[in-house]
């Protein structure tokens, strides 16, 4: 399908979205929509293994919220927009079975940042500055920035970021984890690329088993993980994929796995 506020562009394995709204690609009502429909295009194609979100241009991955598209809402206006663009995005962002790397450069700004905290991984260029700024504004995070980033870095960081606003620049990212690597900026789709073909070829039922026992564990007392660790372990091993990396293990040759 055609997109507006998108960047499509396959490579397969690897699918790869750029948010597509230069020089600094603020994040629309309209983008939010697309980021989804583009989300489920990828997940719903068996030829993409690995999808990469980046932004078009230069100067920015994301500058965060179009603010133009909110102004002046009531409440409950406000509240509607943030289930049915934002909190729908990254709900399905999240939860797909598929590994996602976000692609950082130049700004990573407020809901900039929060699209790249939804994804499995973070690569940064040497250049990015990421921050979430809306405490200056007289607002806050609104689109899961105080949820997600004290699971990733802490609470003590996650705090110190959200309530002065200041940025970061990626070798304190780094420092901190919350970005996974950083590149010359040259380099950045390169190692992006890499990354994504690398995790694409692994099995796909067991990778999908272990993100969501990672990402619903986070919210599990240890028991309850546990036991979610193990059905999903039954569920992984006896599946065809599983079956076929024992035996190719045993008889010492590359597995060949279908996704199944």
């Amino acid at each position: 399908m055609g997109y507006e506020t998108l960047i499509i562009e396959r490579e397969e394995p690897v699918g790869i979205i750029k948010l597509n709204r230069p020089p600094v690609n603020p994040l629309s009502v309209k983008l939010y929509h697309e980021l989804y429909d583009a989300v489920c295009e990828f997940e719903n194609d068996d030829a993409i293994g690995a999808i990469i979100i980046t932004g078009n241009g230069d100067k920015a991955f994301a500058a965060g919220l179009d603010i133009k598209d909110v102004m002046g809402k009531s409440a409950v206006e406000t509240l509607d927009f943030l289930w049915t663009a934002p909190r729908k995005t990254f709900d399905k962002l999240t939860g797909i079975g598929k590994p996602t790397i976000a692609a950082l450069f130049g700004l990573a700004l407020g809901g900039g940042c929060e699209v790249a905290l939804c994804c499995d991984l973070r690569i940064a260029a040497e250049d990015t500055v990421i921050g979430l700024p809306e405490i200056g504004l007289g607002i806050m995070p609104g689109s899961g920035a105080t949820q997600r980033l004290p699971r990733l870095i802490g609470v003590a960081k996650a705090k110190e970021m959200i309530y002065t606003g200041d940025n970061i620049n990626a070798a304190e990212a780094y420092r901190v984890g919350l970005v996974n690597k950083v590149v010359p900026k040259e380099k950045l789709m390169e190692e992006a690329k890499a990354m994504a073909k690398k995790l694409a070829a692994k099995p796909k039922a067991a990778f999908a088993l272990i993100k969501r026992c990672i990402d619903n564990g986070l919210n599990m007392n240890l028991a309850s993980g546990l036991t979610m660790e193990m059905d999903s372990f039954s569920i992984a091993f006896t599946s065809e994929d599983g079956r076929e990396g024992i035996n190719a293990f045993v008889e010492k040759r590359k597995p060949n796995y279908k996704g199944k």
